[in-house]
């Protein structure tokens, strides 16, 4: 009886071990956010971006320094109009949300991005990770994390060869 009672007891504790909540999901309402943000973004449907992020939101892109949504939008719009064309691979895409320690929601996407220049039709391929954190729904902190040497070098590029159609020639 006794040996029947440490089991049971046994069994009892593993089980309760066993009960942890779940703190990784490859499927999820923030997921979908996020998914949604992406997609707004590359068709530049900057109202639908935008309603994805709180007012109080703060944007990290390779920076310390925080970018309200507005200011970031201003940015991106800026860079962007140096390119015909621009996007993620869709097949690429990995999504994954987690809840962390403190009980706080994130959303971690992983892809490269392409784009083809103007003027010059230089393309790029730029790996780029992103973190965002979401309460009640909306977007409250964003981080990426992208190499940006390429962009600059293409946006000089850019600017070089238009320079040069200026110049008037001798």
């Amino acid at each position: 009886m006794r040996k029947l009672f440490l089991l049971g007891l046994a069994v009892i504790l593993f089980t309760a071990c066993d009960n942890k909540p779940q703190r990784y999901f490859e499927e999820s309402a923030e997921i979908e956010t996020t998914k949604t943000g992406i997609k707004a973004y590359e068709d530049q449907d900057w109202d639908t971006w935008r309603a994805n992020f709180a007012d109080t939101a703060k944007i990290y892109h390779n920076t310390n320094k925080a970018a309200s949504p507005d200011e970031m939008m201003v940015g991106m719009k800026q860079m962007l109009s140096n390119f015909s064309s621009y996007g993620f691979n869709t097949k690429e895409a990995e999504y994954e949300m987690i809840i962390d320690k403190d009980g706080d929601t994130w959303v971690n996407y992983w892809n490269t991005w392409h784009g083809k220049a103007k003027v010059t039709d230089k393309e790029l391929s730029i790996p780029v990770h992103l973190t965002v954190q979401f309460v009640n729904g909306k977007i409250v902190e964003e981080y990426a994390y992208y190499d940006t040497s390429g962009i600059s070098a293409t946006i000089s590029e850019i600017e070089a060869a238009k320079m040069a159609e200026e110049m008037p020639s001798e």
